[in-house]
């Protein structure tokens, strides 16, 4: 293990993939807080997108199985909840993947919040038209809304700013 370091340890992190959204590795997603590399063990800290996330099983899967497969044998992951997750925390590179997966990402900082009438305008992924509307603000998973589309008139997933 003498030629593994962070560094290492994080290009090897970029081949692990979000179960529910696939097109982003863990890193584009921003949950892994902190890489420690000693003699013979690897530390992961990761933070789930939100306290329970089902995915995070799989994810430590993925991190163990990606760190494995380059030698590594002693390897914790460790879950931190605070700070909380916040989509502040995806790489711009993961919002660009997102649309291109066809989903619109977030497109305000989490702690800027609206106005009292203020409504969020969502960019189609597919036209980049922002004439849509919210269908419901429950989708396939907690993090993502779904909106349709008034001009191209396709329907798509929003990743909620949180």
């Amino acid at each position: 293990m003498n030629d593994v370091n962070e560094e290492r340890v994080y290009e090897w992190l970029a081949d692990v993939k979000d179960p529910e959204v696939p097109a982003l590795s863990i890193l584009d997603l921003g949950i892994v807080r902190n890489v420690a590399v000693t003699d013979n063990s690897v530390n992961v800290t990761i933070t789930p997108t939100y306290s329970g996330c089902p995915a995070m099983d799989v994810i430590s899967i993925g991190i163990r199985m990606a760190l494995a497969g380059h030698g590594i044998k002693q390897i914790t992951i460790d879950q931190q909840l605070s700070p909380a997750w916040t989509t502040d925390w995806m790489t711009e590179d993961g919002k660009r993947k997102l649309k291109e997966y066809g989903i619109a990402p977030p497109n305000r900082k989490a702690f800027s919040s609206l106005g009292l009438f203020e409504e969020e305008e969502i960019q189609c992924p597919r036209c980049n038209s922002t004439h849509t509307e919210m269908v419901s603000r429950y989708g396939p998973t907690s993090c993502k809304a779904l909106y349709k589309c008034l001009d191209c008139k396709e329907p798509f997933e929003h990743f909620k700013c949180h």
